[in-house]
């Protein structure tokens, strides 16, 4: 499919609301005909049996990759596989007419990572649950930070996603006047933001980067070993920093939704496994301590 230049919205680039962080989202298979449960022959027209449909961004690093190195693609071939299908993937990118150029089109038929409640798509159940992240110099004396409220911030130079629910919080903190913001809106094939701020904080230009966590602690584990990562799990008030994290298929389409529901749920210590290994941080459901995973 043609990529367009639309504006990047939040969902998938850094904050998992309406983004699109947030962002990168659902994917869409079916089944063949041969011995097919019940629910899966009720399921619409629109889902191909031919293949594991996914609508995508190429350039999400480390969600969804072209080339299909992102955890995002990792997800799409686990399920793809248990359905006997190959991946086929509808790349746009992550921006303004996300959903109705590719999920809506019917040019594909699932979004694998979509915030809960989003009301463009039809939610699966949650298949993680992860937060912000602040991510300061390992052996510096903010790697212990585990709240925007806390008094060890005050002074420091912080970066943060211009638009994110963290920059609410700085607001409220007194903490945005000496913030540096990066660009929430953009489109990631030619920008990188999150890999700005990083590259910032390693220059010393920032004290501490903070980043939705599906995409700061990968790349942190993948390229910055000096750094550590920290889920903000102890912040009052809202907006909240922790989010549930979905597959989205097209509204009216529950016997898909179903389906895919059975899939998280019979695969969910792979899919834990797939998320852990990249370097996401998985916290249990009401985002309050980190999730046990097993080795």
């Amino acid at each position: 499919m043609r990529s367009a230049k639309p504006r990047t919205p939040a969902w998938g680039r850094e904050i998992p609301h309406r983004r699109a962080h947030v962002t990168a989202f659902v994917v869409t298979a079916v089944m063949s005909s041969t011995a097919v449960p019940a629910d899966a022959q009720e399921t619409s027209d629109l889902v191909s049996d031919a293949a594991f449909r996914v609508c995508a961004d190429p350039a999400n690093r480390p969600l969804s990759v072209e080339d299909g190195s992102g955890f995002e693609n990792r997800i799409a071939e686990l399920f793809a596989g248990e359905l006997g299908l190959p991946v086929k993937y509808t790349w746009f990118p992550m921006a303004t007419g996300f959903i109705r150029r590719t999920l809506a089109a019917n040019e594909c038929d699932v979004v694998i990572g979509y915030a809960q409640g989003d009301e463009l798509v039809l939610n699966t159940n949650h298949y993680y649950t992860s937060a912000y992240v602040l991510i300061a110099e390992a052996d510096g004396p903010l790697a212990g930070v585990t709240a925007l409220s806390d008094p060890a911030l005050k002074g420091k130079r912080l970066g943060v996603i211009a638009g994110s629910a963290p920059a609410t919080h700085l607001v409220r903190n007194g903490l945005i006047a000496g913030a540096k913001g990066y660009e929430l809106f953009v489109d990631r094939r030619y920008q990188d933001p999150s890999g700005d701020m990083l590259a910032d904080l390693e220059a010393g230009t920032i004290d501490a980067a903070i980043l939705w966590g599906p995409i700061g602690g990968p790349l942190v584990k993948a390229s910055h070993p000096d750094l550590k990562v920290t889920p903000l799990m102890k912040e009052p008030g809202q907006p909240r920093l922790f989010y549930r994290i979905t597959m989205g298929v097209r509204q009216g389409e529950k016997a898909w939704t179903r389906r895919l529901n059975s899939l998280i749920r019979r695969n969910q210590d792979r899919i834990d496994a797939i998320l852990a290994d990249a370097g996401v941080p998985l916290l249990t459901d009401m985002g309050t301590e980190l999730k046990d995973v097993a080795e």
